[in-house]
């Protein structure tokens, strides 16, 4: 079946020369664009209710651009400046360049990971006398604490926001031939928007493999997927299948 429509399950991007909107113009099918999950910021008043005393950190470990938003949203609700002193240790190099939203990059000690977690807890290993701390999603990856555990540091998680199902009932009688998938979250939204959801001639388009899993494990198809040695980003494989679908 040929693929008209794709609704992919994320803001839209808001760069001019996204590939989505290059994949868009060239295989001439329509692209929507719509998060299955937002983001909130937890409440100071919460964040002190778990004893957080921002005073008490020398470090901040950053996984996400998100977790970088929420900890200067949070110090800026407690009233706290944050010292030029402070350590970031950032998991990779597009979260320390979105540190610089908030702080002079040249002047702050900022040490980079190169992309997985793995990569920057070296770096972490190297400051072990810092008292880190984690703000993080409620959805933290497993191996964050085991990781930080295993290293012997002083830290210190704390949640600054959480991942929300997003209301998708306006979509019930909308749809589409393929839907983009990018993590187990938004599986679990589709189900909890649509319990009664049936794939039929849907294509399902997933990245990564515990989204996957997520798809199986509802008993649905996977009929494209990212990343492969062929197809590394999601655009590359959707345009590799759409090439072939729409040939037909």
């Amino acid at each position: 079946m040929k693929v008209k429509t794709i609704l992919v399950s994320q803001p839209e991007p808001k760069v001019e020369n996204s590939p989505y909107f290059d994949l868009q113009e060239k295989q001439r099918v329509k692209i929507d664009f719509r998060p299955f999950i937002h983001v909130e910021g937890v409440p100071a008043k919460e964040i002190r209710h778990e004893k957080i005393d921002l005073n008490s950190y020398t470090a901040i470990i950053l996984t996400s651009r998100n977790a970088v938003d929420h900890f200067f949203r949070v110090a800026e609700e407690m009233r706290f400046k944050v010292p030029d002193a402070m350590k970031y240790f950032c998991q990779s190099e597009a979260v320390a360049y979105y540190l610089q939203k908030y702080v002079v990059y040249r002047k702050r000690k900022i040490y980079v990971g190169k992309r997985t977690f793995s990569e920057l807890a070296p770096l972490i290993k190297k400051y072990k006398d810092e008292s880190f701390l984690l703000p993080s999603t409620d959805k933290l990856k497993p191996e964050v604490p085991k990781i930080l555990n295993e290293l012997g540091v002083n830290w210190k998680q704390s949640t600054f926001y959480k991942t929300v199902i997003s209301d998708l009932s306006d979509l019930e009688d909308v749809f589409y031939d393929v839907l983009v998938f990018f993590s187990p979250s938004g599986i679990e939204s589709l189900f909890h928007n649509f319990p009664d959801f049936k794939q039929n001639e849907t294509r399902i388009a997933v990245f990564g493999n515990t989204t996957i899993k997520a798809v199986e494990s509802k008993g649905l198809r996977v009929d494209i997927s990212a990343p492969t040695p062929e197809t590394p980003s999601m655009t590359m494989a959707l345009d590799k299948y759409i090439e072939l679908a729409n040939k037909k």
